[in-house]
C-alpha cells in the first residue's frame, strides 16, 4: 500500500512554535520532487517533544497541504496504548491515509505485549498501520516471528525496519505475506533492503535530497541495479553526515543551511556542533545540494 520513498518530515520551529508556513512549504517541495508519501510526527519530526495539540496540528497541516496528491502516514506511536489509539483516531479523522507506530518504548513489553498493543490500536482505529521497529530507541526488538504475527492483524499493512540486522529483515520479508510492505528505516540500508525484497524507505535524508533518494529507489525497482548502486555510493557521504549526531539534529541543520527552515530544535537535543556543521556544509556542497 505504501511503497517507494516516504519522507519522515522534520517539524520546523520559529520562536519554539511550529512554523506552519515552513511546514507547508516543505510539503510542496517534497511533492514537487516526486516523493511517494509523507510521514509527519515521527522521530525526525521530534514527536517526543510536541504537545498533543502540536502533534495533532502538524498532522492536520501536512494532510491539508498534501491535498491527496501523495499518501500521508502520520506518526502516532506511544508507549501508552490508550494514547496511541487516541493519536491514531485523530490521524484518521484528520484525513491521514495511514499511521506509523513505534513499538512501545521504555516499558519494554514482551513479544506478546507488543502483539496485544498493535491489536488494540488496529481494532480501535481501523486505519492502515505501519509497525516501526527500532530497538535503539525503544529498548525492545520486534522479532521476525512476531512481525509475522503482526502482519496477520487486520489493518497492519507494513513495517519500517530499523533493527540494524539485515538477516532479521530478510526473515521478516520471508515470513510475512507478499502484500505486507517492508520499508527500510535506515537511509544507508535502503539499497540492501531493496535487494532482499523491501519496497522502499521511510527516509530522513529525503528531507534534503528527495530527488536523489527517489532516483535510487526507482532505479532499483525498475531493473537498473547498477544505477541504484552508483546513486547509493554518491549519497553515502550525505547519509554519514546526516547521522553524525542524533537525528534530527543534522537534517534540521542541513535544511537551515539550505534556507528551507529556521534553525531550531527542542531540548534535550542541542544544535549541531560547529565541527559537524562545517562537515555537513562541505558534504552538501559536494553533493550539489548547497
Amino acid at each position: 500500500m505504501f511503497e517507494g520513498v516516504l519522507t519522515a518530515l522534520v517539524t520546523p520551529f520559529s520562536n519554539d512554535a511550529v512554523d506552519e508556513k515552513a511546514l507547508s512549504d516543505l510539503v510542496e517541495t517534497q511533492i514537487a520532487a516526486g516523493v511517494d508519501g509523507l510521514v509527519p510526527c515521527g522521530s525526525t519530526g521530534e514527536s517526543a517533544t510536541l504537545s498533543h495539540a502540536e502533534h495533532q496540528r502538524v498532522v492536520e497541516i501536512v494532510v491539508e497541504a498534501a491535498r491527496g496528491r501523495v499518501p500521508v502516514v502520520a506518526g502516532t506511536g506511544s508507549n501508552n496504548t490508550r494514547e496511541a489509539i487516541a493519536l491514531t483516531l485523530h490521524a484518521r479523522e484528520a484525513g491521514a491515509d495511514g499511521a506509523l507506530l513505534i513499538s512501545p518504548y521504555y516499558n519494554k513489553p514482551t513479544q506478546e505485549g507488543i502483539v496485544a498493543h498493535f491489536e488494540a490500536v488496529a481494532s480501535e482505529a481501523a486505519l492502515p498501520l505501519i509497525v516501526y521497529n527500532i530497538q535503539g530507541r525503544t529498548a525492545s526488538n520486534i522479532l521476525a516471528e512476531t512481525m509475522a504475527r503482526l502482519a496477520e492483524i487486520e489493518h497492519v499493512v507494513g513495517a519500517k525496519e530499523a533493527c540494524g540486522d539485515i538477516d532479521q529483515i530478510a526473515h521478516v520479508i520471508a515470513l510475512c505475506p507478499d502484500e505486507f510492505t517492508v520499508l527500510s528505516g535506515d537511509d544507508a540500508w535502503t539499497l540492501p533492503v531493496l535487494a532482499i525484497g523491501g519496497r522502499g524507505v521511510i527516509s530522513t535524508s529525503s528531507n534534503v535530497a528527495p530527488t536523489e533518494v527517489g532516483d535510487l529507489v526507482r532505479a532499483f525497482r525498475s531493473g537498473d541495479p547498477d544505477r541504484a548502486r552508483a546513486i547509493h555510493r554518491k549519497l553515502l557521504p550525505l547519509f554519514d553526515a546526516l547521522f553524525c549526531e542524533t537525528n534530527p539534529i543534522p537534517v534540521k541543520a542541513a535544511l537551515a543551511l539550505m534556507g528551507r527552515i529556521e534553525p531550531g530544535i527542542r531540548l534535550p537535543l542541542l544544535p549541531l556542533s560547529e565541527r559537524n556543521r562545517e562537515r555537513l556544509q562541505v558534504v552538501l556542497k559536494e553533493t550539489g545540494l548547497l
